[in-house]
């Protein structure tokens, strides 16, 4: 996740709203120009514009299930050492790399594929700058300026001995400027089930910090930093068919995806410099000339970051322990200014660690280092790595404010991406809502388990007392599109005509919905299998949705949610059209009493009525208001103009009773009348009394009462909530 995502995702909505035409037109103009892949292989690429995945991948996908018994928790693709040195006056970092690669596939691989993300910043030309363009800009405070690219330059690539042939490619049809995908032919195929090793001399340029990685004074947050093998797909795994190469260009809202190996990295920086990274450390630093070279290494994971800073305080550090899991040592990172964040992030990430343990399954690393960038380093805050993540910083973090409230959420939500982005490790490219959408849900879910909500009122507000809160899911509405939904939830990163936000907000509220459908034990049980099933091994949209379907028992539920909101884009929209509620009177005319026909004219009627009423209120002195002689019927229409949801109405009487019916048309009926005769008047109409449908457009619509009831301004916290958090965005962006 982006830098301050709780607080930017709104305003970076509106912005991609506002530049839909150019974003879709240069999507549109992408697809058309995509030549035909050439490889000597004949290994095509990923089509560019994946998105979910409706084909469950074969049960051997990925090697097959975990279960335990192997040596390694994954079954590792590539193995990367990598002795670096950072030069923290010039930015840079010159790398020796030694890249093992296995190949998965029943036959010889001549040419393979490396990530190099830095070119993303080498100049304005790029995909990722492309694009940025292209959604009005808005991503970062300002555009690099002369001397502040940043860029990955491969110095040497050798296979054996022999040198590697280079050429750059685009696999998604971007700006043939674009560098971020080099092709290697290499000098000998690597044959069925073999390996090879590519020895690699980089040298790469950090940008001025702007977007996940880069340098602000003496802050270095180093991340994609380094050659990485692109994934190289089999038939059955993601929806292939065939072998393919999956290995996109860096987009602006997209972010990653590779395989589970082995890393040992050798860190060199000056002594003064505090260093952080994934994995653990092996010994005590290493001094030589004023160097230290620190060791790290960590298996079982599929990208490795770090941090270097000489402002760094002494790291506050703590240990925890959970069943299943092995003990884990957890760092903090922080510049002294921001030691007030420092304690309240090692506790949220010690509530986190015990939270998704228990609710999902156990973390399988022994190690946590979590980093508060300093001043002026924001665009660093909210960002995962393995073992690795960055939060907020904050010089105040006051009981009960909207501060307090970020920094908890930004830990948890950073250290739960080590699970939907690290441990299950999704394709963030193609498929954000199973990393993203999933890992909001998530840590909305536990924010709700924990009785934590939002507090937006300002200080001076607090002080006099006003101090309004909601709780996550309400706070995430304000994101979800609710109105004119333009793109699936299960639409890639980088192809959203309303930007990469509603993956993080919608699927939130998607995935809430169902929890209220399915139920909370069965959501949990069904998420359990979900880490299970599918640990250390890239699930797809239709993994997820066969092992929800599977284990919750109720698959006809599920997959009609995923084909309304996840494959498609499916409005929701019931609404209480109308309530009415009358006595049922005698009626003036003639009937057959008796056997004899009697004619009453409508002054007898009348004066029949006069006097049932005084004989009611004589015996019945403390009768409610709405209660009387004679019954009432009430009649309620219920109005559908969206998708078609499982819904409850909850129909509430004068004399304390009230009444249920389920809607669920099968026919595709958009509207429907029920209609009852009680003793009692009715005195509201409610759909989803228990609000199970928060992707529903206006909540505000979905109840009536028959006559003004000030109560009914409680209605409006739904709305309010997704009203504050806009204009806390357009205040924390300005």
């Amino acid at each position: 996740m982006n830098a301050h995502h709780y607080r930017k995702l709104a305003a970076a909505a509106a912005l991609a709203t506002a530049a839909t035409l150019a974003a879709l037109a240069l999507a549109q103009v992408q697809v058309i120009a995509i030549p035909e892949p050439y490889t000597d292989t004949g290994i095509p690429f990923a089509p560019a514009q994946a998105a979910a995945v409706a084909t469950p991948s074969a049960p051997a996908a990925w090697g097959g299930p975990r279960t335990g018994s192997e040596p390694t928790l994954s079954d590792r693709v590539v193995d990367y050492k990598i002795d670096a040195t950072l030069d923290p006056v010039k930015h840079t970092v010159d790398g020796k790399q030694q890249l093992t690669w296995r190949n998965r596939s029943a036959h010889p691989v001549r040419t393979v594929y490396l990530h190099l993300y830095l070119n993303a910043f080498e100049h304005a030309g790029t995909t990722f700058f492309t694009e940025h363009r292209a959604m009005g800009g808005g991503m970062f405070s300002a555009d690099p300026k002369d001397g502040e690219w940043g860029h990955i330059d491969l110095r040497s690539v050798t296979q054996g001995g022999a040198k590697v042939e280079q050429s750059f490619v685009q696999p998604d049809g971007g700006p043939a400027s674009d560098r971020t995908v080099v092709r290697l032919d290499l000098p000998q195929p690597v044959e069925a089930g073999a390996s090879t090793t590519l020895a690699i001399d980089f040298h790469s340029q950090l940008p001025r910090l702007l977007a996940r990685s880069g340098y602000f004074g003496s802050f270095h947050l180093v991340a994609q930093w380094f050659p990485k093998i692109g994934v190289l797909e089999l038939a059955g795994e993601r929806g292939a068919t065939k072998p393919r190469w999956n290995v996109h260009e860096y987009h602006a809202e997209s972010e990653f995806y590779a395989d589970f190996g082995s890393y040992d990295v050798k860190l060199t920086a000056p002594k003064e410099y505090t260093v952080g990274a994934t994995g653990e450390q092996q010994g005590a630093p290493v001094e030589k000339d004023g160097m230290l070279t620190h060791h790290y290494v960590q298996g079982d994971v599929h990208d490795f970051a770090w941090t270097a800073d000489k402002r760094y305080a002494a790291p506050l550090t703590a240990s925890w322990s959970g069943a299943g899991s092995p003990p884990v040592s957890i760092k903090v990172l922080y510049t002294p200014e921001f030691a007030a964040s420092a304690a309240p992030s090692l506790k949220a990430a010690q509530d986190a660690l015990t939270y998704y343990s228990k609710t999902l399954g156990p973390y399988p690393y022994k190690t946590l280092t979590v980093v508060l960038p300093p001043h002026n380093a924001t665009a660093a805050a909210g960002m995962e790595y393995p073992t690795f993540y960055t939060a907020d910083s904050y010089t105040k973090v006051e009981k009960g404010s909207l501060e307090e409230f970020e920094l908890d959420l930004v830990n948890i939500h950073e250290f739960g991406h080590g699970y939907f982005y690290g441990i299950l490790a999704s394709n963030e490219f193609e498929e954000p809502m199973l990393d993203e959408g999933l890992n909001e849900y998530w840590n909305m879910r536990m924010a709700r388990e924990r009785g934590q909500q939002i507090h937006p009122a300002l200080a001076w507000m607090r002080a006099i007392g006003i101090s309004p809160a909601f709780d996550g899911f309400h706070f995430e509405m304000g994101g979800a599109v609710r109105e004119n939904p333009a793109d699936p939830a299960g639409q890639n990163a980088y192809s959203r005509l309303q930007g990469i936000g509603p993956a993080y907000n919608r699927s939130a509220i998607l995935f809430h919905d169902l929890e209220a459908q399915l139920g909370k034990q069965a959501t949990e049980q069904a998420f359990k299998e979900y880490y299970k099933r599918w640990r250390f091994r890239h699930p797809s949209t239709a993994d997820l949705r066969e092992t929800l379907a599977e284990a919750s028992g109720q698959r006809a539920l599920v997959e009609r949610v995923f084909a309304q909101q996840v494959y498609r884009t499916g409005k929701v929209d019931d609404r209480v059209q109308s309530v009415s509620s009358e006595e049922v009177l005698p009626q003036p005319g003639s009937s057959i009493v008796n056997g004899k026909r009697v004619a009453l004219t409508q002054e007898q009627v009348d004066k029949q009525i006069d006097e049932a009423r005084e004989k009611w209120d004589k015996a019945h002195p403390d009768a409610k208001p709405g209660t009387g002689p004679y019954p009432f019927r009430t009649e309620v229409v219920v109005r559908r103009r969206g998708e078609a949801v499982p819904q409850t109405l909850l129909v509430r009487f004068a004399d304390g009773s009230s009444d249920t019916v389920k809607w669920d048309p099968q026919n595709g009926e958009r509207w429907q009348r029920f209609v009852w005769q009680k003793p009692a008047k009715a005195v509201s109409a409610e759909l989803d009394p228990e609000r199970k449908h928060l992707l529903d457009t206006n909540k505000l619509d979905d109840s009536r009462t028959l006559k003004a009831d000030s109560t009914a301004s409680r209605r409006w916290t739904f709305d309010l909530a997704a009203l504050a958090q806009a204009l806390l965005t357009l205040i924390a962006t300005i």
